[in-house]
């Protein structure tokens, strides 16, 4: 893919969208699952990025060559009971704290030991891919589980 949006910055002289790299990527997988003869494409991919007009945007594509847009999404283990979690909490226009502390949740829905196996990215327009400190995170778990003890002691708030 790397080639392919150096090709297109090359022929076009501008910067792919994060919506034709889903899409390339996406006719790839699906060229590779049909043709005989050679090893199908069995991964989804999740494709995040800034648009040009400075609104971030998510896409998935699966082994079929379907590409989508979506604003909260998750793919592979467990990934129903946080799409139910996601739809639950989701809300637009979040802060970024708010962001993170949803994504902290969710990630704590699959992986067993905590804040040692989490790493999260953020991105911001025309600025490089931040991680998150170690520090943060173990933040936000500890609060994530707070709130979630708390939950279960009262129930759900909606």
């Amino acid at each position: 893919m790397r080639i392919e949006c150096q090709n297109f910055r090359l022929t076009v002289e501008d910067h792919p969208s994060v919506e034709y790299t889903a899409r390339v990527l996406g006719q790839r997988q699906q060229r590779f699952t049909q043709r005989g003869g050679v090893r199908p494409v069995g991964v989804s991919c999740m494709i995040g990025g800034v648009g040009s007009d400075g609104v971030p945007q998510l896409w998935s594509t699966d082994p079929s060559g379907t590409y989508c847009a979506w604003k909260a999404h998750a793919v592979g283990r467990n990934s129903k009971s946080l799409l139910e979690l996601l739809e639950k909490q989701y809300k637009d226009n979040s802060t970024e704290d708010d962001a993170l502390k949803l994504a902290v949740r969710a990630l704590l829905e699959v992986v067993e030991s905590g804040a040692k196996s989490i790493e999260i990215g953020v991105m911001r327009k025309g600025k490089p891919m931040e991680m998150v400190d170690a520090a943060k995170i173990e933040a936000l778990v500890k609060q994530s589980e707070t709130e979630k003890e708390a939950e279960a002691a009262t129930g759900p708030t909606q």
